[in-house]
């Protein structure tokens, strides 16, 4: 007999309360690993920072803070300041989905820092060959260059991941440095490497850059108000195509056929492919999809910086590739994460300049920081410490549970000898009839 069951009761009818504290737990689950990692990495920082301490006199505590205080003040002390740090979170951001969308399939994405060179050399190859094009259509061909140069690479990978079971952990990391040889050899190739025999390009033409949000504010509103210095204010109009890839990030994954299928293949493969979801295909598809990202990445960083040419041997020690990593992983892969988490990374490498000269503190504390916030987040130490906490003071994150509710008059419950139906039936009596 089919048993009817009162429907569960939909989130808009539930009380406030109810809702706000559903709400507070699942925000909770998802910032709490995040946030305690950081944590403890600045805490083992200013371990590091009270040993190292070379003049004992002064309070080491108040050194503590002198540190962490100029560290900030260097990354969001000033819009100047601000600007900086924005100039490493834009291709941060662009390399952190591609890792972050890799991680989502299952997959790691160890190649962002080759696909990143791939796609810059595309796009400053187009920006020297098309010289007399005009900007509206040289600025989207340069983009789209550097997306199909890093789809390719970020394709090769996931080509031979999915047809011939070679992992990507070790093709990818072999693909970078054929990225990177490869991008020296045409930096220092004629017709792009620059005269007198300096190992970089020449650079691009006025109509194959991006403009700074400083240069823009000035045509703005050049009349009658202060006009920014460009030269002090160094962020550029990449900030904004970050942000607008964050939501095509976030729309691809929450709201497509294919970034359900992709995020069923990263939980469990072989459910997938049980379901008849085409898991070669996508596996090619998604790396292929971060490869293009990530050669986003490369170009609008080109395109956007004063300069605006390549240097051999550049891409080889350039950090954005491998702190997406971090930046991924911190975020939990979502696209709020995301931001927050490059907002954070790209602080820390802005303000280690002044931390270094304002409180004598090695900038490669830095470094410690962000490879302590990477360990700590693989190593799961929230969970632990979690169940080890007292019971009154354990944080609840999840949900209780809420018993169906059956209608008694419409299930035939079993009768007692005076007819009455019996309140209570045990699951043994239940599983006997069946």
């Amino acid at each position: 007999m089919a048993v009817p069951v009162k429907q569960k009761e939909a989130s808009q009818d539930r009380p406030f309360a109810s809702r706000l504290g559903l709400s507070a737990r699942k925000y909770g689950a998802a910032l709490g690993p995040p946030v305690f990692a950081v944590i403890l990495a600045i805490i083992a920082g200013s371990i590091v920072i009270l040993i190292t301490w070379s003049d004992k006199t002064v309070d080491p505590f108040t050194n503590v803070i002198h540190a962490y205080s100029a560290l900030f003040t260097g990354s969001y002390g000033s819009l100047s300041s601000i600007s900086d740090t924005m100039v490493i979170v834009s291709p941060l951001i662009f390399a952190s989905i591609s890792v972050a969308i890799a991680f989502r399939g299952g997959l790691f994405n160890i190649g962002a820092a080759g696909q990143l060179a791939v796609g810059a050399m595309a796009a400053d190859i187009v920006g020297l060959t098309f010289t007399s094009w005009p900007s509206w259509i040289l600025i989207p061909t340069m983009l789209l260059a550097s997306i199909l140069a890093g789809a390719i690479w970020g394709g090769i990978a996931g080509f031979l991941k999915a047809w011939r079971g070679a992992h990507e952990v070790v093709t990818t990391i072999m693909l970078n440095w054929i990225a990177f040889y490869a991008t020296d050899y045409l930096i220092n190739s004629a017709p792009f490497a620059a005269p007198n025999g300096t190992t970089q390009t020449v650079a691009l033409p006025p109509n194959a850059t991006l403009p700074p949000i400083a240069g823009v504010y000035n045509q703005i509103f050049a009349n009658g108000q202060p006009v920014l210095n460009t030269f002090a204010y160094k962020i550029d109009i990449s900030i904004f195509f970050a942000l607008a890839a964050l939501v095509v990030y976030w729309f691809i994954i929450s709201r497509t056929t294919f970034g359900y299928e992709i995020r069923v293949i990263g939980q469990n493969p072989k459910a997938a492919k049980y379901a008849g979801i085409p898991t070669k295909r996508n596996t090619f598809l998604v790396m292929a999809i971060a490869g293009g990202f990530a050669g986003l990445a490369g170009s609008t960083n080109l395109m956007g910086q004063q300069g605006y040419n390549l240097t051999a041997t550049a891409f080889s020690i350039l950090p954005t590739g491998f702190d997406a990593i971090a930046v991924a992983l911190l975020g939990q892969t979502t696209a709020i994460g995301i931001l927050l988490a490059s907002l954070l990374i790209g602080g820390l490498r802005s303000g280690s300049t002044d931390m270094q000269a304002i409180a004598h503190v090695d900038a490669n504390l830095v470094f410690i920081i962000e490879a302590l916030v990477l360990f700590f987040i693989a190593a799961q130490f929230f969970p632990v410490l979690r169940r080890i906490m007292p019971v009154w003071l354990r944080p609840r994150f999840r949900p209780t549970l809420q018993a169906a509710t059956i209608d008694s008059s419409v299930v035939g419950l079993p009768e007692n000898d005076n007819g009455d139906a019996l309140s209570e039936v045990k699951i043994s009596d239940l599983e006997k009839e069946d």
